[in-house]
């Protein structure tokens, strides 16, 4: 049996769990209400919408039609990460990314972007030129220089859990008690990267990250467990295959059960959805919000 023993990196500023803040940029972002993420995936063979946003003109009006509908991060990535996919060098990703975020800035200086990178690198590159911050699958496990990276800028820092990594996390991924060891996992990275500087952390569990469609439902089931860590959580649900798959559709037909997921990660403390769709998980927030 798992033994929980790793000491949680409770912080003074985490008083309560329902009104948890992050600072960006000296703006103290108030998460009591959840907020959306919106994103804006700049892949070829991203799982649902690879390809749909490649261009500059695309992205922008992408990027332009998810803040108008309420989102209020907007997350950036070059490099898929879907099952099977394999890491991309730091400098391929900096030449896909750079032009694009340089536009994306310049045509909305007071949006937050969120970069989804596993590379110091490319973090660095993008946190200089302006981006708000980091959003890593690997959890700092991929790059050991990531954390002191985050720290340096002193941004916020999304720390997900992943079992392996994109090439090798779906084959057979197994656990004892999935909801204790990603605890266990994430208090354990949180204290290292506390250690390392970091102030503002949002921690995400990792739907579909080395997980089978089983594990992604205790998971959900169990999410309060979570908020133990005393930090704002964010889920990224949105089309993936625990909806699909249990629905026997495939992602065009899964916006449906991604908005009662949401519903679901809501009513268990989520304070951010990552998600294609903005429209709708406005209106699920905004629902949400009316019941509290």
């Amino acid at each position: 049996m798992l033994k929980f023993k790793a000491k949680l990196p409770f912080k003074k500023s985490y008083q309560k769990k329902t009104a948890l803040t992050i600072n960006i940029k000296g703006e103290l972002i108030n998460l009591k209400k959840p907020k959306i993420m919106g994103i804006l995936n700049l892949t070829e063979d991203s799982f649902y919408d690879g390809g749909k946003h490649n261009s500059i003109d695309l992205a922008l009006r992408q990027t332009e039609k998810m803040l108008n509908e309420g989102a209020f991060f907007i997350d950036v990535g070059v490099a898929s990460s879907k099952p099977g996919s394999l890491l991309i060098p730091a400098k391929e990703e900096i030449d896909k990314l750079i032009p694009f975020l340089n536009k994306l800035i310049q045509a909305f200086p007071n949006t937050h972007f969120s970069i989804d990178t596993y590379n110091s690198e490319v973090a660095r590159e993008s946190l200089a030129l302006g981006a708000s911050m980091i959003n890593d699958i690997s959890g700092g496990e991929i790059d050991p220089k990531m954390f002191e990276t985050v720290a340096e800028f002193q941004v916020p820092y999304i720390m997900m859990h992943m079992q392996g990594t994109p090439e090798y996390m779906q084959q057979k991924p197994r656990y004892t008690h999935i909801t204790k060891e990603i605890k266990s996992k994430l208090a354990e990275r949180l204290q290292i990267a506390y250690k390392a500087g970091i102030n503002d952390i949002i921690i995400d569990p990792g739907f579909g990250f080395g997980k089978t469609v089983s594990h992604n439902f205790q998971l959900l089931k169990e999410l309060k467990v979570l908020l133990d860590l005393r930090c704002p959580i964010m889920i990224g649900v949105s089309r993936k295959s625990m909806v699909y798959k249990t629905l026997r559709g495939n992602p065009e037909t899964a916006l449906n059960g991604t908005t009662a997921v949401h519903a679901w990660g809501l009513e268990r403390g989520v304070s951010i959805l990552r998600v294609h769709d903005v429209k709708e998980a406005k209106e699920c927030i905004d629902l949400f919000s009316a019941l509290q």
